[in-house]
């Protein structure tokens, strides 16, 4: 029978709930019983051929088994690999990072965590990384951002998608409380709540602005629904104010950013919402939803070759849109070598290919990877004696870039101009490991803090910035006020570039995971990182919500999953192309 109701447990303190999984040794040898499976540890350490430089070892597992097992991460020909053999299905190797020189220079600004915030950890430890999840206290980060899963349905069936409740075979969908349970499990971090409401397809639900509520109630300060968007766009094509009022009680119920999936501006790059993303702005911009992230899952076949276009149709759409976060797509499923290598994108294809396809604009030397944020936090840190909210994610897990868009009459953009052309990060990266230590040892800190602050224009090249933009100031203004809305104002004056490159079993780093602060909350109570929740699905995610499923489907769901909620964009095609509105979104790109 399905478990719907919240689980009757006593949380009180770290160390509190069981892990999933428990390290045997026996005379068959040494494994993991997880999930009702048992997984062996345990092999050779991978080989050095000729022409290869070692990097670094780290743990890893088989892509079939998932066996525990060592990796040697090395470089060859200008890239870095990773290589990992199973004592039963042999040797694997797999691209790790596309540049060997930019795999280098993220490296140089790894950062350490604390831990999972105040509660340290959630489980117990019983089980080697990634079985132990979570989060338990070999986990070096607290939760950045929470990943809230309020149903697996959705109104479109993407081949590339983690989960879908088709393929599940069930409806996964918790009640309002026990999400409410979710977050008050993660509330026991201590730190600044930001919950990304995901799925599946979140406006699915007929709650939905009941859970946006609640997420306000509960002290979320931030709060993200992750959407394709197509419901604005179809509730619009049959009744616009419909779609308005919805989007308008999103935003004021407490909605403050959509994650909207956007693959490029072609309709082959972009088969899921291409149609429809002129309305789904429409609908926004009239609602008052003005901060939207673009989110492409980068394909190398599909739409790689349009990550320039995405960026200046962002740029256009700057009074709205606030970012753009590109995603490597995360190769699930047994794919041969072949397979893989015509779809893989790394972080560093990615911005090598913005450079290229920006006209070098944007050039690789201007990227950065996310610790340095954790620099930045260390440093208020040390001036205000108070924990700050800290990203130290491993470097390859995602680089940034800011750059202010320079636009013509008509709106389209003209020039990118990064954050590092006219701002010396490399200085002032050093500058802040520098200070931090003298404002720890510093009796007044808030005094040697203001006077440290003083010091950040000659970091600026006053002749190099756009002259619309104050950045000495803005930067000035986040770290005195260090609130919500001076970081708000950063972001609303030049558009954010983001790069997430989540795992797969061909790629995996167990280092990765032990440092991720992109989460998962279970309706068991437990706190997992992105990496061990999708990829590992079956120890993971498919496993527990099955365990809290709503409903069964029949085996030919596909036909028959609850009828009319698939999107049927036949009905409105003829109408799109003719429409003005349809023909101005994509006029510059297509038109």
């Amino acid at each position: 029978m399905a478990v719907t109701e919240v689980p009757r447990l006593k949380i009180e303190g770290p160390l509190t709930l069981p892990a999933p999984g428990r390290l045997v040794k026996d005379s068959t040898g040494t494994y993991v019983e997880i999930a009702e499976r048992k997984i062996p540890i345990g092999g050779a350490i991978p080989p050095l051929r000729d022409g290869e430089k070692h990097v670094q070892y780290t743990t890893t597992l088989c892509p079939i088994c998932m066996r525990l097992i060592p990796g040697r991460i090395f470089e060859r020909e200008g890239k870095v690999y990773i290589r990992k053999v199973c004592p039963d299905h042999g040797e694997f190797e797999e691209l790790y990072y596309g540049d060997a020189k930019l795999y280098y220079r993220m490296m140089r600004y790894e950062e350490t965590g604390k831990g999972a915030g105040k509660i340290k950890a959630y489980v117990q430890l019983s089980a080697p990384c990634p079985f132990n999840c979570g989060l338990c206290s070999m986990h070096e980060n607290h939760t950045a951002l929470v990943n809230l899963v309020v149903t697996n349905r959705c109104n479109m069936s993407c081949y590339y998608c983690f989960f879908y409740a088709e393929r599940a075979g069930y409806v996964y969908e918790p009640s309002l409380e026990l999400l409410r349970y979710q977050i008050r499990q993660v509330k026991k971090q201590n730190v600044t709540l930001a919950v990304q409401i995901t799925g599946g397809e979140p406006t699915m639900r007929d709650d939905l602005l009941d859970i946006v509520k609640m997420l306000k109630e509960e002290g979320v300060r931030h709060v993200q629904l992750n959407s394709e968007g197509i419901r604005f766009a179809e509730m619009y094509f049959n009744n616009p104010e419909a779609a308005i009022n919805y989007a308008r009680q999103l935003r004021e119920a407490g909605v403050n950013t959509v994650y909207l999936s956007f693959d490029g501006v072609t309709p082959k790059a972009n088969p899921k919402n291409h149609w429809e993303i002129p309305y789904i702005f429409e609908v926004f911009r009239k609602a008052n939803m003005t901060s939207v992230v673009l989110v492409p899952t980068l394909i190398k076949n599909m739409n790689f070759n349009e990550m320039g276009l995405i960026l200046k149709f962002a740029g256009k759409n700057m009074d709205i849109v606030r970012a753009v976060n590109f995603q490597p797509v995360s190769l699930t499923g047994q794919l041969k070598k072949g397979e893989r290598e015509k779809m893989r994108v790394t972080i560093a294809d990615a911005i090598k290919g913005i450079e290229e396809q920006t006209e070098g604009q944007i050039p690789a030397e201007t990227w950065y990877p996310i610790p340095v944020a954790a620099k930045f936090a260390k440093f208020v840190e040390a001036g205000v004696g108070t924990e700050q909210f800290c990203m130290a994610n491993h470097p390859m897990c995602g680089a940034a870039n800011y750059v202010f868009v320079d636009r013509g009459p008509d709106g389209m953009p003209t020039r990118f101009v990064p954050l590092g052309t006219f701002f010396d990060i490399d200085g002032f990266i050093e500058y802040l490991d520098e200070k931090r230590f003298d404002l720890e040892n510093s009796r007044f800190r808030k005094l040697a803090l203001f006077k440290s602050i003083v010091d950040l224009r000659k970091f600026v090249d006053e002749k190099k910035m756009p002259k619309e933009l104050s950045f000495s100031k803005l930067l000035t203004s986040v770290l005195i006020k260090r609130n919500y809305e001076a970081l708000g104002q950063l972001h609303y004056n030049m558009l954010f570039i983001g790069m997430m490159h989540f795992m797969d079993l061909y790629n995996y780093d167990v280092e990765r995971v032990r440092r991720c602060n992109i989460h998962y909350t279970l309706p068991d109570g437990r706190v997992v990182p992105f990496c061990t929740f999708n990829v590992l699905e079956s120890l993971y995610r498919d496993y527990i919500q099955a365990k809290y499923k709503k409903a069964e489907l029949p085996k030919e769901s596909l036909k028959v999953f609850n009828p009319g909620e698939k999107y049927d964009r036949s009905k409105y095609l003829l109408r799109i192309k003719k429409d003005p509105l349809y023909i101005n979104t994509y006029k510059g790109f297509i038109f």
